[in-house]
């Protein structure tokens, strides 16, 4: 996932202020850094005691919130192996990746068609260093060190130049990325100038947290998912269903469309029972025509 505030800008240009599944500037260990927060919520081992008293603080709230940030990976990595397999794609742009785990996008594109290629985006220098490191051997896997905020940067960044043709069909993951930023039209501004330099067939798989419609369990959920978040450099804005579909203006969704995570072509049966924080995400797959 993605990095921290950021200010109003209506171009869609405004660079992400903090470390994550996006943007960062300097990495500093006296406070929060989102994708080490995340490799704690994973149960990875590239974080600090910063990090972990955040998500101590989470779980105690929110006790499913581990669980959950699995699910959403899991669900990347069906969305990968579908587009990967069942459609034939074969280069793909994974915005704000954040720090290697077990199984990533390339290695599950890759197992499907060696061949496939991806670059990895995101500015956080601790992520660029692992990622480098992890991809010593890979001739077909690079990282980009762009601010994913600014899709013309981005794309145009000689790792992509290189190693993609934006002439063919790409597939764009933008896993729990813009529900860190918190001005919705530069959200989908970001998406937008994206989108509109991808070539027809491209597709785009998104993940955003979702604003409840009803008081519950899920919005309690939410809500406490935001204000521990709150009090840091990093924040995090839900957003009702109506404006997470309207991320995939002008895009074909595939079905089974816009649905919660667990939704989404499972790989089986279920074991574990849901919980609130499970329908607090929608993901999506959509085509470019």
């Amino acid at each position: 996932m993605v990095a921290g505030r950021a200010s109003d800008d209506p171009a869609g240009e405004t660079q992400l202020h903090h470390a994550g599944r996006g943007g960062a500037q300097t990495v500093t260990n006296d406070r929060p850094n989102l994708a080490r927060i995340y490799d704690a919520l994973l149960d990875g081992s590239d974080h600090y005691q910063t990090e972990r008293d955040l998500v101590e603080r989470l779980v105690r709230v929110v006790p499913e919130a581990k669980t959950v940030a699995g699910e959403n990976r899991h669900w990347m990595l069906r969305t990968v192996r579908y587009l990967a397999d069942k459609i034939g794609i074969l280069q793909f742009i994974d915005l704000g990746s954040g720090l290697p785990t077990a199984q990533n996008t390339h290695e599950v594109a890759q197992k499907t068609n060696r061949d496939a290629r991806v670059v990895y985006v995101d500015n956080d220098p601790v992520v660029q260093a692992h990622s480098r490191a992890l991809l010593l051997d890979n001739d077909y896997t690079h990282v980009a060190g762009s601010d994913l905020t600014r899709p013309e940067e981005t794309l145009s960044d000689p790792v992509i130049a290189k190693h993609l043709d934006l002439g063919q069909p790409v597939g764009l993951i933008v896993s729990g990325v813009l529900h860190h930023l918190p001005d919705y039209d530069q959200a989908r501004a970001v998406l937008r100038n994206y989108v509109d330099k991808l070539a027809p067939g491209s597709y785009v798989a998104l993940t955003h947290l979702l604003e409840p419609e009803d008081s519950g369990e899920t919005r309690d959920a939410v809500r406490a998912v935001t204000r521990t978040f709150r009090d840091t450099a990093i924040g995090v804005t839900p957003r009702a269903r109506e404006q997470i579909e309207g991320f995939f203006d002008g895009l074909e969704l595939v079905p089974p469309g816009l649905t919660y995570l667990h939704e989404w072509w499972p790989d089986g049966p279920r074991y574990t029972p849901l919980k609130p924080l499970n329908f607090a995400t929608l993901g999506g797959v959509a085509r470019k025509n």
